[in-house]
């Protein structure tokens, strides 16, 4: 079973080219593990050593997403911006494809009012346009909120810290992964034969510069959260239910032995008391 559904996989993956690494004079002597071998003058990445990666990466992700957390994908180079974009909002997950801004995880109470304020801006624009401002004023208010809505729009819908982060190139956003590391909070990475695979929790040793092993990765993590949404909606569900059934029945008013017709019923079930004067004198 687990060769039927890897073959198609893998074989997706090397017509990604995800197995070509950089030049052999650049590499990461850590990258070693997972380097196969070297063919004009560049590395060939193991493709079993990524199939495993991503296997264990698919796996935590839907094992974090079940548990309730939430994921933010961080890929700001070119190849990353519009593959995120394609398929992360779609996962309903949360996003960076400008730059990281600093602070982003480690001071996050600033961000999220930098959000507060971007949803300011727009309540004006949508009440009056900034009719109501001077020029010079509207002009800059419209700079503000574009700048916020071009650093911040993919993680607008982030109320709270992330479960994982997922980093598609680790030498491009060491920044966000310091930030992560900081707090604890996993990484998983798609990593190349230049970079330092000890800053990835969750190494997928890869070709980081091609769209279409970006492409085949972030396709098959979005899909490990759609599968950990599901598990997540069933177990509230579930949850639910029990709570459900455990909890007391009330009875109607009008059914036929209210809380009132029990409490009056219990008290004639019970032995008649005797009157004070049927009790006998005691004897002299």
């Amino acid at each position: 079973m687990a060769e039927s559904s890897g073959t198609p996989l893998v074989q997706e993956l090397i017509e990604a080219g995800i197995h070509f690494g950089q030049r052999a004079s650049g590499w990461n002597p850590k990258m070693g593990p997972y380097i196969y071998g070297k063919r004009n003058g560049i590395h060939i990445i193991d493709i079993k050593e990524t199939v495993k990666g991503l296997l264990l990466a698919k796996k935590f992700i839907n094992k974090t997403v079940a548990g309730g957390k939430d994921i933010c994908f961080v890929g700001t180079k070119r190849q990353a911006r519009s593959i995120l974009e394609q398929y992360v909002p779609d996962a309903g997950m949360h996003y960076v494809t400008e730059r990281w801004l600093g602070g982003t995880l480690t001071n996050f109470r600033t961000i999220r009012a930098r959000l507060k304020r971007l949803e300011e801006l727009e309540a004006i624009a949508q009440e009056d346009n900034f009719q109501s401002y001077s020029k010079k004023m509207e002009s800059q208010l419209r700079r503000e909120m574009r700048k916020i809505t071009r650093n911040l729009h993919g993680i607008r819908g982030m109320d709270k810290l992330p479960g994982a982060l997922v980093v598609i190139d680790v030498s491009l956003e060491m920044t966000a992964i310091k930030e992560a590391r900081k707090l604890g909070i996993p990484t998983v990475c798609l990593i190349d034969t230049d970079a330092d695979p000890v800053y990835a929790d969750i190494p997928i040793p890869g070709n980081d510069d091609s769209m279409r092993s970006i492409d085949v990765i972030v396709r098959e993590l979005c899909k490990a959260i759609a599968e950990g949404k599901t598990q997540r909606t069933d177990a509230s569900g579930g949850a639910d239910s029990d709570a459900n059934k455990d909890a007391p029945r009330q009875k109607k008013p009008g059914s036929r032995r209210s809380v009132r017709g029990e409490a009056s019923a219990s008290t004639t079930d019970e032995a008649p008391r005797t009157a004070p004067d049927a009790v006998a004198a005691p004897t002299e």
